[in-house]
C-alpha cells in the first residue's frame, strides 16, 4: 500500500468534518433503506425505458449509509482510482524526512475535502472501483439517508417522491455507464491516462503564477477549474477538457432524465429541482474557497453547463440528434463544445454518422 497519502488520517479528519447529522438517530431512519430498494428498482425501469438503454450489469443496488459511511466508501475507491499515482509519487518522492509530513498533509487536504462533501451530498452511484477481488463493493448506488431525510424534514418534501426523484438521478448515471457498452472503460481510461501524465514537477507551479496573472488580466477565477487545472500540462490540459466535456454532458442529461422519465411519478420534481439548485449555488463563503480550490464549483457548473448544452442541441434536432453523442468517445462533446453547441454541431455535420 503506498503511503503517498495517509489514508487513515484521511478518514479521520474526514469523519470528525462529517460530523453526525441528528436524523441518523431517527426512527424515520429505519424504514429509508427498505424503500430505496424498492425506489432504485422502480428507478431502473423508468430511466431504461425512458433512455432506450438496458444495463448489461443487471438489477441495481441500492445501500443506504451514514456520513461516516460514506466517507469510508469514497476513501477506500479513491484508494484504488489513485494507485497508480500515488505508487510513482513514492517511488520518485522516495522516503526522506519530509515524506511523513507530506503523507499528513495529502491526507488532511483529502479528508477536508470528503468530510465537507459527505454533508452535502444525497445519493452517488460509484462506479469508480477497480478491485477485482471485492465485487460486492463494486457498482453500488449509494444513498446518504441522513442527508436526504434532513432535507425531507427542512423543506417538507414528500418522502417517497423525493426518493425516488433522487433515485433516477444516480440510476441514470448507472445506466449511462452500464447501458452504453463503451463509455465505462472510455472513462476510465480517461482517468488513467490524466493520472498517469501527473509528475511531481516544481517547475509547473512557476508555469501556474503566469497563468494566474493571465486570468486576472482578463477577468476571470484563475482557480475556476481547481487546482489541478491550473497545474496541468497542455497535453494534460486536452484530456481535462476531454473529461469535463463528459461529465457535464452526464450531469445533465442525468438531470434531465430524472424529470423526463418520472414526470407521470413525481408532481413536485420541479419544487425538489429548485430546492437543488438554490442548495448548490448558496454556500457560505469557506466552503466556496474549498469548492475552488479542488475543483468543486466546476463540477456543480457542469449540471448547468450539461442542461443548456442539451437544451440546445434537442432544440436543433431533437433527441435523435443529441444521442449522435452517445454513439462513440469520438462524438462526445468536448469542455469547449459543451459551452459552445455550435462547436459540436458543426463536427458532427461534418461526420458519418456510426
Amino acid at each position: 500500500m503506498s503511503n503517498a497519502i495517509d489514508w487513515a488520517f484521511a478518514e479521520r479528519i474526514a469523519v470528525s468534518i462529517a460530523g453526525r447529522e441528528p436524523f441518523s438517530r431517527s426512527y424515520h431512519y429505519s424504514s429509508i433503506a427498505e424503500d430505496f430498494e424498492e425506489l432504485t428498482a422502480r428507478a431502473q425501469g423508468l430511466v431504461e425505458a425512458h433512455t432506450g438503454w438496458t444495463s448489461t450489469a443487471g438489477a441495481a443496488r441500492a445501500r443506504v449509509v451514514d456520513r461516516p459511511g460514506w466517507v469510508r466508501a469514497n476513501v477506500a475507491s479513491f484508494q484504488r482510482m489513485l494507485r497508480p499515482l500515488t505508487d510513482r509519487l513514492e517511488e520518485q518522492v522516495g522516503a526522506g524526512l519530509l515524506a511523513p509530513v507530506a503523507s499528513r498533509v495529502a491526507g488532511a487536504e483529502l479528508g477536508a475535502m470528503l468530510g465537507w462533501m459527505s454533508t452535502r451530498v444525497l445519493g452517488q452511484y460509484d462506479m469508480l472501483v477497480l478491485d477485482e477481488e471485492h465485487p460486492e463493493h463494486q457498482d453500488l448506488v449509494y444513498y446518504v439517508g441522513p442527508n436526504i431525510l434532513s432535507m425531507e424534514k427542512r423543506f417538507a418534501f414528500a418522502p417517497r417522491e423525493f426518493r425516488l426523484w433522487i433515485a433516477l438521478h444516480e440510476v441514470t448515471h448507472r445506466t449511462q455507464f452500464t447501458g452504453v457498452p463503451w463509455l465505462r472503460h472510455h472513462f476510465l481510461t480517461l482517468m488513467g491516462d490524466l493520472l498517469g501524465m501527473v509528475e511531481p514537477d516544481p517547475s509547473r507551479a512557476f508555469h501556474a503564477v503566469g497563468r494566474v496573472a493571465e486570468s486576472l488580466r482578463n477577468g476571470r477565477n484563475p482557480l475556476s477549474d481547481g487546482v489541478f487545472a491550473l497545474l496541468a500540462s497542455p497535453h494534460q490540459r486536452t484530456v481535462l477538457d476531454q473529461v469535463g466535456g463528459l461529465m457535464s454532458l452526464l450531469e445533465g442529461h442525468g438531470d434531465v432524465t430524472m424529470d423526463r422519465a418520472g414526470a407521470d411519478e413525481i408532481p413536485s420534481a420541479e419544487r425538489f429541482g429548485r430546492v437543488l439548485r438554490s442548495r448548490r449555488s448558496n454556500v457560505a463563503l469557506p466552503a466556496r474557497w474549498l469548492q475552488r480550490l479542488v475543483g468543486l464549483e466546476a463540477k456543480m457548473a457542469q449540471y448547468e453547463q450539461g442542461e443548456r448544452f442539451i437544451e440546445a442541441i434537442e432544440t436543433r434536432g431533437g433527441p435523435e440528434l443529441l444521442n449522435r453523442a452517445f454513439e462513440s468517445a469520438v462524438s462526445l462533446p468536448t469542455l469547449p463544445e459543451i459551452r459552445d453547441p455550435d462547436v459540436w454541431l458543426g463536427r458532427m455535420r461534418s461526420a458519418v454518422p456510426a
